[in-house]
């Protein structure tokens, strides 16, 4: 029960997370931000063991109305997993929805008030009945961008439209039939919309993500209103609420945290001895590394460039013999480096990157071009988007590093006519990203409905 000497908690919210990739923890700084609007509310924030306990490494900076809990993560006992893609995630989402009641039952034991908000990820569809079964409202979190969740809620007219499984024959068409998405094409949607393996697990629950999120008091996602204007006004004409509180990255650092940046391989003081628009930034993320062939050709590509780089890379068994020592003077390599704080930095010239969302945002949010090798799910979108929607970066030569394309990439956006005109684009989207932010701007604006819809002031 709560300390009765507290003030009386006029709302409690039931914060569900996705405990996989990069999805909890901007979910998170999302809650510390409306736990610190509405001190009287209380967060109950659910996820796994293994993931809380990087999430919340130091309490020190939560606020005390965060109560933090922990959700099997689905693997049963003496469970050996085959090795199969997706596996784990497979094995917590079809034990989630009943976990997750179980456990947010024993939360509002504890917290002496039954949850009137259920604020989870958007890939937890189910939520959409738990929280009419609990007479409470649902606010949804997409944490990609507006164009993969327009390909998500549109699955079945892309289906219907263009067919599923076996559209070889149609990957270059583009889906003009869907506003805003005229650029796009069939190649660059998520695996699971129309082609792939559309019966798994995951492709399952984005389809019928797509289908529920309109019955959400609110949609909101990581991103600002101006960077797709057109789909702003498209999703909000689907949604009850579309919100675009972000960038997050521009929110999430104060004057005092700046001071005590986590910078345990000197790449900011590197960085900060080279020219302005110079340095090559290289990172795929905390989920992918390119195959050996191509961790060899970006190595060979930055040497015979002469580019200045910093290159983040969890292994570096598969860099060419003597590369390191080559190079010493050229740049550096590091296991971890500090990526939203490396971009915002005059001498970052361009980032080459997977484009998974939160990589693109901070790249929009510092002004940086990018040199885009996408992967998987929304990062082909994103890529495409980066290249022929917001013209401040391109895609890989054939969606793969070679060598000599590596280099000719680097050359059209560090020194060509045309990557000048991407640095441009960027720098204006830049402003405008930190417009949003702004007081007055439309993501401060859009923050306070959300406020609004979760703690319902």
């Amino acid at each position: 029960m709560a300390n009765p000497s507290e003030p009386a908690r006029d709302s409690h919210v039931s914060v569900l997370a996705f405990p996989f990739g990069t999805h909890a923890a901007p979910l998170l700084s999302v809650t510390r931000r409306l736990a610190s609007a509405s001190p009287s509310t209380v967060f109950s924030f659910f996820s796994t063991a293994q993931s809380n306990s990087s999430l919340f490494s130091s309490s020190s900076d939560r606020p005390a109305n965060i109560q933090v809990h922990d959700i099997p993560d689905g693997v049963p006992e003496g469970y050996v997993f085959a090795g199969k893609p997706q596996e784990a995630i497979e094995l917590f989402v079809k034990s989630a929805p009943e976990n997750f009641k179980r456990e947010i039952a024993a939360a509002e034991k504890e917290a002496g008030k039954k949850v009137n908000c259920m604020l989870t990820d958007a890939f937890f569809w189910f939520a959409a009945d738990m929280a009419a079964e609990m007479n409470a409202s649902w606010v949804a979190f997409w944490t990609a961008g507006a164009t993969s969740l327009t390909a998500h809620l549109y699955t079945d007219l892309i289906r219907e439209t263009i067919g599923v499984k076996e559209v070889g024959g149609r990957m270059e068409e583009t889906l003009g039939f869907i506003s805003g998405m005229e650029k796009i094409r069939v190649k660059d949607i998520p695996e699971g919309v129309s082609f792939g393996n559309l019966d798994s697990v995951f492709s399952n629950l984005l389809h019928q993500m797509g289908r529920a999120l309109p019955r959400a008091t609110a949609v909101f996602i990581n991103s600002f209103e101006e960077l797709d204007p057109t789909f702003t006004e498209k999703l909000g004409s689907e949604f009850k609420r579309y919100l675009n509180i972000g960038p997050l990255a521009l929110l999430s650092s104060t004057p005092q945290k700046e001071a005590l940046v986590n910078d345990p391989h000197g790449c900011l003081a590197w960085m900060e001895k080279r020219p302005p628009g110079s340095v090559a930034y290289i990172s795929f993320g905390t989920v992918m590394t390119p195959p050996p062939g191509e961790v060899a050709a970006i190595a060979e590509g930055l040497e015979s460039s002469k580019v200045p780089f910093v290159w983040s890379l969890k292994s570096m068994v598969h860099l060419p013999k003597g590369f390191l020592d080559r190079t010493r003077e050229q740049g550096i390599v590091v296991p971890w480096a500090q990526q939203a704080e490396l971009l915002k930095l005059e001498a970052t010239g361009v980032f080459v990157t997977h484009c998974g969302w939160n990589s693109v945002l901070e790249s929009v949010s510092g002004g940086v071009p990018m040199i885009c090798r996408p992967f998987f799910g929304d990062q082909r979108l994103n890529g495409r988007a980066v290249e022929v929607v917001w013209e401040i970066g391109m895609t890989i030569t054939n969606g793969l590093f070679t060598k000599d394309g590596f280099e000719k990439c680097l050359d059209r956006v560090l020194v060509q006519d045309d990557g000048k005109k991407m640095k441009r684009n960027a720098k204006k989207l830049k402003e405008v990203a930190h417009e949003a932010v702004s007081s007055k701007g439309s993501s401060s604006r859009n923050f306070r409905r959300l406020l609004d819809a979760v703690v319902n002031i």
